[in-house]
């Protein structure tokens, strides 16, 4: 699902200025960091955990969100690696040939056969409930529309968990 954090973190080098109010005046964690479609690949497919979705600019434009254009200091991560451009994966020439690539992907004939499915998952009947359970697509309950009673929050008077579960509502 996309949330602010989850866009900026591909975003970072593109808007920093939006990351850095998100993160209350600094950058994330080097390690954190968006620096590598393969290992972003890899989170994404193997960490149930992580449901980042690839944001629109995966699909236009000439990529340059991928390069550290303006020279930010992004830190350096815990194997000394400096955060710079993000590493492509094998088969992209470059951030343009990646953008073309991913666009021709997602115009092709299997996708606009199959978008319909896509559909039901984010905004349709595989949404919440039975059929998203059966579809694995079920998220921690407080992410959801009416998630949270705050009436039961407010009876228990504790201003740590109130303040956590309204973080959690406003990034979900």
């Amino acid at each position: 699902y996309s949330t602010p954090g989850y866009v900026l973190h591909f975003l970072v080098r593109h808007a920093p200025d939006l990351m850095l109010h998100l993160q209350r005046g600094k950058f994330d964690a080097p390690d954190r960091t968006f620096t590598s479609i393969p290992s972003s690949f890899r989170s994404v497919t193997t960490n149930s955990a992580d449901v980042k979705e690839l944001i629109p600019e995966f699909f236009a434009g000439d990529g340059s969100f991928l390069k550290n254009l303006q020279g930010l200091d992004l830190g350096d991560k815990q194997n000394g690696q400096a955060v710079g451009d993000v590493e492509l994966p094998l088969w992209a020439n470059d951030a343009e040939d990646l953008i073309a690539r991913h666009r021709e992907a997602l115009e092709c004939e299997h996708v606009s056969a199959n978008l319909h499915s896509w559909v039901d998952l984010i905004f349709g009947c595989k949404q919440t409930g039975a059929e998203a359970d059966e579809a694995d697509n079920l998220f921690y309950p407080v992410t959801y529309q009416g998630g949270v009673d705050w009436g039961e929050v407010a009876a228990r008077d504790d201003p740590g968990e109130r303040r956590a579960l309204e973080l959690q509502v406003a990034e979900f």
